[in-house]
């Protein structure tokens, strides 16, 4: 997808001014991104001030200036410029994470703190110094029944001052928030622990806006502020209706990344993910926030990575897009692609630790201990107080299984940021490893809470109470895992394991015969294996193709069934897998699964007086080095058989004679 170059001018200009209305309302993460996105297009030459002249350096500032100072709105370009030296000590406040100051700058004195008491509905009541329900121990305790108007509030302020201070306000809180909570993990961490200001800045807005036309008038906003409103909906658990409002403010500013961030915290299905589709602002943006959706919905189809490639064609310099597609092919399982990729962009912006956690994820599946040695000391000569790089050093110490210290430094990098999902998620791994049930369950949950589409964090929570034998509670979150991946073999054969220990026979057969499916990429099972219609294709399937672990586990649900000769067909499945699928191709060889179903099938064919086939198979397995004694046992019963065969012939021959 090429663009003109007016098109591109347009684009690079509107992340330009994205950058700085960002800025100025403090929204630093969103102004980073798209910073490094308008230096990543394929027009910005980031050498080019070398070669410039001076006209086009004065010619550049201006129009830099032209951006900054420019506003559509007369009224609110008025209203900025003449509160201009309090926003410039209110921002001054908030980049020295002053925010209480902050937000005094702008809110009346009685709404800059929560107070407790409903009757203290005025300032002069505040002020009064007669008698007053405030006391040391409430005076953070946020407000019931306070009701707050927009006439609270100075009769002119601007949208940007506005949003500046009750954005301060919020992050006050949640200071607070985490300052009670204390220890992770600890009595007063979880889901207890709210933002107590969050009342009270719904308070304000929704008075801000029912006295403008509510949330259908596009006209009386910028956007900011209903991006704040819906990130303080989801606070609440309000998801439908802050979904409305982020939508809103998404529409009014496209380039606003948090936004569409927040927004697509709330999609938890494709489906949802299209319908919202139609109501997004047709832009360059709506291709990033389908593909962010995609990653995070674990989709691997051929119409994510042409959404990469277009894109990458306009920001050929993109860092975000580089981890985007290194992500894709860690998800799809081609740990080859992603390692280079990683690789490539850690080569390329050695300081930038975006995403290094799910890179260490991938040197630990490999495994790769002296890369993930070298990422963990890149990342902490960087920035040691990043939760990506406690995450990357944990998985480190998780490799070397010094697991105490993994959970320390999982621990770190929650303390720094609470809702980091990943270190939950691998801190409820250290602790599965630890035996510490509890614990893990209990940070899979924390990991859920936070982001629901993860997976990984629903199958840590189906293993931590199958641990607990609680195998219904196993089933239902190895279910929803198996939901949200449905395309990774280990969640279906988890799921039919739980129907087994409920079991549920007949459908663990179905949940493992689904592994197979996944695994091994062929038609989904019509009928059972062994019918007589044998119309299975898994009747078909090939040795080396599946997994001989599953179809062990098959054999053996069909022998708890009763169902004799599906279990030894399936047996006789998995000992086909030691061969190669075509003539001449290397199979899995012996493993200790085959060997296992090698001696089931020595004993069925004992059962069924086949001495020939079971001396076969028993011979095979004293060559294997694997349950030879019981082998051998077969061997000298089956001789033993053959004797007294010989004998009763002969004594039959004798009486004849």
């Amino acid at each position: 997808m090429a663009l003109s170059d007016e098109h591109q001018h347009e684009l690079e200009t509107q992340l330009q001014q994205a950058v700085i209305d960002c800025n100025e309302r403090c929204l630093y993460f969103a102004a980073k991104w798209s910073a490094e996105l308008m230096n990543s297009m394929a027009s910005s030459d980031l050498n080019s001030a070398e070669n410039a002249s001076d006209t086009d350096i004065d010619e550049d500032n201006d129009n830099a200036e032209i951006h900054k100072t420019a506003n559509p709105d007369v009224e609110e370009g008025r209203l900025q410029a003449k509160e201009l030296r309090r926003y410039l000590m209110a921002k001054s406040f908030f980049d020295c994470r002053e925010y209480d100051r902050c937000a005094a700058v702008f809110l009346p004195a009685h709404i800059t703190h929560s107070s407790p008491g409903p009757q203290l509905t005025s300032p002069s009541k505040i002020r009064s110094p007669g008698r007053s329900t405030f006391n040391s121990k409430s005076s953070r305790v946020p407000p019931r029944n306070l009701k707050i108007d927009a006439t609270s509030l100075p009769k002119r302020i601007s949208q940007r001052s506005l949003f500046l201070s009750l954005y301060a306000r919020y992050l006050a809180g949640e200071k607070r928030k985490n300052e009670d909570s204390e220890t992770i993990l600890g009595p007063s961490d979880g889901a207890g622990s709210a933002n107590k200001e969050v009342p009270g800045i719904l308070a304000v807005l929704d008075d801000y806006f029912n006295a403008r036309g509510g949330i259908d008038n596009l006209g009386n906003s910028q956007g900011w502020l209903d991006y704040l409103h819906g990130i303080l909906l989801l606070a609440t658990k309000s998801t439908s209706l802050a979904k409305q409002w982020l939508l809103r403010a998404v529409n009014l500013q496209p380039y606003n990344w948090s936004a569409w961030l927040e927004l697509a915290s709330v999609i938890s299905s494709l489906e949802e993910l299209q319908q919202l589709n139609e109501h997004v602002p047709r832009s360059i943006m709506a291709l990033f926030f389908h593909l962010h959706c995609s990653l995070e919905l674990f989709q691997q189809t051929p119409e994510v990575y042409n959404t990469i490639t277009q894109l990458h064609s306009i920001f050929p310099r993109s860092a975000w897009l580089q981890q985007q597609k290194a992500v894709l092919h860690y998800h799809a399982r081609d740990h080859d692609t992603a390692l280079q990729l990683f690789q490539e962009l850690v080569k390329d912006h050695p300081h930038r630790l975006e995403g290094l956690e799910v890179y260490s994820n991938l040197l630990y599946i490999l495994p790769s201990r002296p890369k993930l040695a070298n990422l963990a000391a890149l990342a902490s000569n960087t920035d040691k107080f990043r939760p990506e790089t406690n995450c990357i050093l944990g998985n480190y110490y998780s490799l070397i299984s010094s697991h105490e210290k993994a959970v320390l430094h999982f621990r770190r990098a929650l303390t720094l940021d609470r809702n980091f999902q990943a270190a939950w998620t691998l801190m409820g791994h250290e602790y599965i490893e630890l035996k510490n049930t509890q614990a893990a369950i209990e940070s899979y949950r924390r990991a859920v809470d936070t982001n629901r589409k993860d997976y990984r964090a629903w199958y840590g929570l189906g293993q931590g109470y199958e641990m607990l034998e609680c195998y219904s509670y196993s089933l239902f979150y190895y279910q929803r895992a198996a939901a949200l991946c449905p395309g990774d073999p280990k969640m279906w054969a988890a799921v039919g394991n739980a129907y087994a220990k409920c079991n549920k026979l007949g459908h663990g057969i179905q949940a493992y015969k689904r592994a197979l499916v996944v695994g091994s990429q062929i038609e989904i099972p019509t009928s059972s294996f062994g019918s007589s219609t044998n119309s299975d294709p898994l009747a078909h399937a090939v040795g080396g193709a599946l997994d001989p672990q599953i179809l062990y586990d098959i054999a053996l649900l069909h022998e708890r069934d009763g169902n004799w000769e599906e279990a030894s067909a399936y047996m006789e499945l998995t000992l086909a897998q030691e061969e190669g699928p075509e003539e001449g191709d290397e199979g899995l060889g012996v493993t200790q699964i085959t060997s296992r179903a090698r001696l089931w099938l020595a004993r069925w064919s004992y059962s069924c007086g086949e001495w020939a086939r079971c001396m076969e198979l028993a011979n095979e397995l004293c060559q294997d080095g694997v349950e030879v004694e019981e082998a051998k046992g077969l061997v000298r019963d089956v001789r033993g058989r053959l004797g007294e065969d010989i004998e009763e012939e002969r004594g039959e021959m004798e009486t004849m004679m």
